[in-house]
């Protein structure tokens, strides 16, 4: 593939995924627990045999090929449980993205559409025909394009726009966290940024270099510094065509470390693996966003991405150095592999000088969250109880959950110095997600409401809604949190 094919990032082309209205196409039944497909399946032609010998079963994830009565394919058919068999949770229409690469070339339609779950179904469908293609030669035209065969036609009056905008903006998320660090770095998240300001009618301004000291943002500068690619700071601001000053305004804060070596506190081999997706929470910045921008949110929007690549050089910061944050705090540095919470550190308190009603950072920040809640499950933080519930809701009605974890103020003192304001790493290994979100409190209280999630970016293994890979973790979650927000 020349260099020509592979690039700066491109939205990607999801049109492969559904199938135009008037295209014809097979049924595919859902079956679950207790229901009786056999009347449906005979009356659409289904040969009876595929009945007599159980190859159709309500056991979640099964999938049956059917025949019809002239040896042709006439259909398919889906088990789906007891109807929350979703991965890892959610409706069993979230198991539809199971289909479009297991089924034969052509187009379908949903036998019996779910009465209030459309969208979701068509939505799953969606996100697993996402493959990662970039690399792996001119493959339908590269650059993540789909290799799934079979397409969906969606039922009469659904919001088809909506569904493209999500999916379009989760397979964005997952070229971006896919992409080695080759070819994303800095640079990279600053054109991914740019592109997504240019589609929808942003602006953007970035601080690059040593004018991040200039402008008052050292410690992006003190961790990017040893890298050849410079360190700066991606400010994304947009608002729709027709909003008011009346606006809640929302700072999403993603963490865009492009490649964690550990810096002098060097990681081992095995631990910088999958350094490339330490700047998952930017990329699930950017997914967000580009779901509220294309959609038409009702909320002036501010995206704040700390990029950085944290190297190893004569330059780099030390253990032991204290660091003088945008806030003024000084910060010992306790260990050089903690470096996300610094990025942040000062965008957040950027992002909440301007005292938004609510303000989001969304990081790959420690390994104790995945220790105590698995790939899965995203850390979340709140002192916000009714935000907290909505969060719950809808992260579990649409398949991306979050579990809440506290700011427990007992742990605050784990942080203190004996020569600066606080470390940057706790006295000792316990609670080190609880820890570290404490510490970013602390830099974002200008903010009316504040919510940290400490998430892991990837999925370790293929479930019906994507491929083992890269995962902008609570993007859509959020989507609908925001939306509920601002439109009642």
């Amino acid at each position: 593939m020349s260099e020509a094919e592979i690039d700066r990032p491109r939205i990607p082309d999801t049109s492969r995924v559904f199938a135009a209205m008037d295209a014809e196409t097979r049924p595919i039944w859902l079956v679950g627990d207790g229901d009786d497909p056999a009347a449906a399946l005979t009356e659409a032609g289904i040969s009876p045999q595929w009945l007599q010998a159980g190859t159709v079963s309500p056991k979640a994830k099964r999938v049956a090929l059917l025949a019809g009565r002239d040896g042709n394919l006439g259909g398919a058919a889906l088990g789906i449980g007891d109807g929350n068999a979703g991965e890892p949770c959610g409706p069993s229409d979230l198991l539809l993205g199971l289909l479009p690469s297991v089924l034969p070339v052509g187009d379908y339609h949903l036998a019996a559409p779910p009465a209030d779950t459309s969208e979701l179904a068509a939505i799953a469908w969606g996100l697993g025909a996402y493959r990662f293609q970039r690399y792996r030669g001119n493959v339908n035209g590269g650059n993540g394009a789909t290799l799934a065969n079979a397409r969906l036609r969606l039922p009469e009056g659904i919001d088809r726009a909506r569904i493209d905008a999500i999916v379009e903006a989760v397979w964005f998320g997952r070229d971006l966290i896919n992409t080695p660090a080759s070819d994303m770095g800095p640079d990279d998240l600053e054109a991914a940024s740019r592109l997504l300001a240019e589609r929808h009618g942003g602006r953007l301004a970035v601080t690059r270099g040593d004018e991040l000291l200039a402008k008052n943002l050292p410690m992006i500068h003190a961790v990017g510094r040893a890298s050849d690619r410079a360190p700066r700071l991606i400010d994304l601001t947009w608002q729709p065509a027709t909003g008011g000053p009346d606006l809640k305004t929302v700072t999403l804060v993603g963490k865009g470390i492009t490649f964690d070596t550990g810096g002098l506190d060097l990681k081992p081999a095995a631990g910088m693996l999958l350094m490339k997706k330490d700047m998952g929470g930017a990329a699930s910045a950017l997914s967000l966003a580009h779901m509220i921008m294309a959609l038409q949110l009702p909320l002036r929007l501010r995206v704040l991405i700390p990029a950085a690549e944290n190297s190893v050089a004569g330059n780099a910061f030390r253990p032991g150095d204290v660091l003088t944050s945008r806030s003024g705090r000084t910060v010992e540095i306790g260990n050089t592999d903690a470096e996300g919470r610094l990025v942040l550190a000062d965008a957040l308190t950027l992002g909440g000088e301007a005292k938004p009603d609510l303000m989001i950072s969304l990081a790959t920040l420690t390994g104790a969250a995945r220790v105590a809640l698995g790939p899965d499950l995203p850390a979340f933080f709140t002192d916000d109880e009714q935000f907290a519930a909505a969060v719950a809701r809808h992260g579990a009605a649409v398949g991306d959950p979050v579990w809440r974890m506290p700011f427990w103020r007992g742990y605050e003192a784990r942080f203190d110095s004996e020569v600066a304001d606080m470390n940057n790493v706790s006295d000792g290994p316990f609670a080190g997600a609880i820890t570290a979100a404490l510490f970013l409190r602390r830099f974002a209280g200008a903010a009316r409401r504040y919510a940290h999630i400490d998430l892991y970016g990837w999925r370790p293994a293929p479930t019906p809604l994507g491929q083992k890979g890269g995962e902008p973790h609570a993007a859509r979650m959020l989507l609908n949190v925001l939306r509920e927000e601002v439109t009642t």
